[in-house]
């Protein structure tokens, strides 16, 4: 038995901002961007549009690619950092009614920008299992609604955008799928990157001002020293876990936070940079998003071909971090 990616698809939102166009805004520069991030561009959903609309999307495109209708999905896990409800419903469930997936359970992960990850996992095991055969993995955001704009040093880093993988179990073992994974988590570090809202702490009192909307709160040091180590441990353990080589790999799609943190990593295990594929430039960090919509990207491209050897890894928000494997 083996559980293939049959088909990837993106939503891209129509709203293209330039770091010109946001230096207009915020008190920043190009060439400060540039040089810190690596980002030139983000994406950002249009006015009226909700998670769930770019989800939706994505997963109408991904399931187009896998030939599979929505009556035929048995799975859908959502992984999102800025869900259409905070706390409930599901946004996978507002999904599973926009694209008619009748027969599928659903369900969102909150693992920050490490969700997509820990969805291709949960829903590989969840495949193995008997009586399930299908299933939607997506990564969606609109960090747009949520970022500080009175915080210049945050506000600059993220995009909006949506991606989705189709998961299908196939009874014969041919070498190919999601091989392999590594999740971990060190949530001592949580307050380092979270969603800043009133406390609910008393069952009668609303401490806070309700009235002002949830904002990304960061420590952006603190956040940048877990990312440059927590790329190389995905890469160190999924190495060990495999047997793999390095060099095995054609390519590593790795998390869109920050140029120079991959950077480091290549230089860490000598890699020449283009092996690690990257998409920051043009729609900066979209969280749980990054690493789908980079993979539906590449095959978009033709960059992914039969029995690739590709690495996947996020870090983020937990503060959570890991890796896939997967043989396309």
């Amino acid at each position: 038995m083996s559980i293939h990616i049959a088909g990837m698809g993106s939503c891209i939102p129509s709203v293209r901002m330039t770091n010109d166009d946001l230096a207009k805004r915020v008190d920043t520069t190009d060439e400060w961007i540039r040089s810190h991030t690596g980002i030139g561009t983000r994406h950002y959903a249009a006015d009226g549009l909700r998670t769930s609309d770019l989800a939706a999307d994505a997963a109408a495109k991904a399931m187009a690619v896998a030939g599979v209708a929505p009556e035929d999905i048995d799975l859908i896990v959502l992984a999102s950092a800025t869900p259409d409800y905070f706390g409930f419903p599901s946004t996978a469930c507002i999904v599973q009614s926009k694209i008619g997936a009748k027969n599928a359970a659903a369900f969102d992960i909150t693992a920050g920008c490490t969700g997509f990850i820990y969805g291709l996992d949960v829903a590989a095991s969840m495949l193995a299992s008997d009586g399930r055969s299908t299933a939607l993995v997506i990564g969606a955001e609109t960090l747009s609604r949520i970022v500080d704009w009175e915080d210049r040093a945050t506000c600059v880093l993220f995009g909006d955008g949506a991606a989705a993988a189709v998961l299908k179990k196939s009874p014969t073992e041919d070498g190919r799928g999601v091989l392999h994974s590594w999740l971990r988590a060190k949530g001592e570090g949580y307050e380092a990157l979270y969603l800043k809202q009133p406390a609910r702490e008393t069952a009668f009192g609303r401490d806070g001002d309700y009235s002002r909307p949830a904002k990304i709160e960061m420590d952006g040091k603190s956040v940048y020293m877990f990312a440059v180590k927590a790329i190389t441990d995905v890469m160190d353990n999924l190495l060990s876990k495999s047997g793999m080589d390095i060099n095995d790999f054609k390519w590593i799609v790795p998390h869109q936070a920050n140029l120079r943190i991959v950077q480091a990593a290549a230089k860490r295990f000598g890699l020449p940079e283009d092996r690690f594929y990257m998409n920051i430039e043009e729609f900066a960090n979209t969280s749980a998003a990054s690493v789908p919509i980079a993979l539906s990207e590449m095959a978009e491209k033709g960059l992914l071909a039969k029995g690739d050897l590709v690495m996947t890894m996020g870090f983020g928000a937990g503060l959570t971090y890991g890796g896939t494997i997967i043989k396309w």
